[in-house]
């Protein structure tokens, strides 16, 4: 069973910076992608950034610019450096990441929340 742990959440004023990790249990070569989702209040998921095994990603729109994502494969861990953070950032940033067999195995950590308010 595939865990993943997220931590690096915290409060912050609008502009400045934060850095979300998500360790997984298993070897990150597992996984055909990983990401980041994030969730506001009475918003539906949605996606922050993806990285594939490759190292190609995707932003949202709406983070292009400010976030970064990357993955350190000797830590099994991936990153979210997230700058000139705004109050619209403030969510639940939750990790994600996915196997392609003969179906789709989707795998997600617990969340860690993310406010940004002066």
């Amino acid at each position: 069973q595939v865990q993943l742990v997220e931590s690096g959440g915290g409060l912050v004023q609008p502009g400045g910076s934060l850095r979300l990790s998500c360790v997984a249990s298993q070897t990150v070569f597992r996984f055909n992608d990983m990401g980041w989702f994030r969730q506001a209040p009475g918003k539906q998921r949605e996606l922050v950034a993806r990285i594939s095994t490759s190292d190609r990603t995707n932003y949202a729109d709406s983070v292009k610019g400010r976030f970064t994502i990357s993955r350190d494969n000797a830590e099994n861990t991936m990153y979210l450096q997230m700058n000139s953070l705004k109050p619209e950032d403030t969510a639940v940033y939750y990790c994600n990441a996915r196997i392609f067999m003969e179906t789709l195995y989707e795998y997600w950590g617990q969340g860690t929340q993310v406010t940004v308010s002066s």
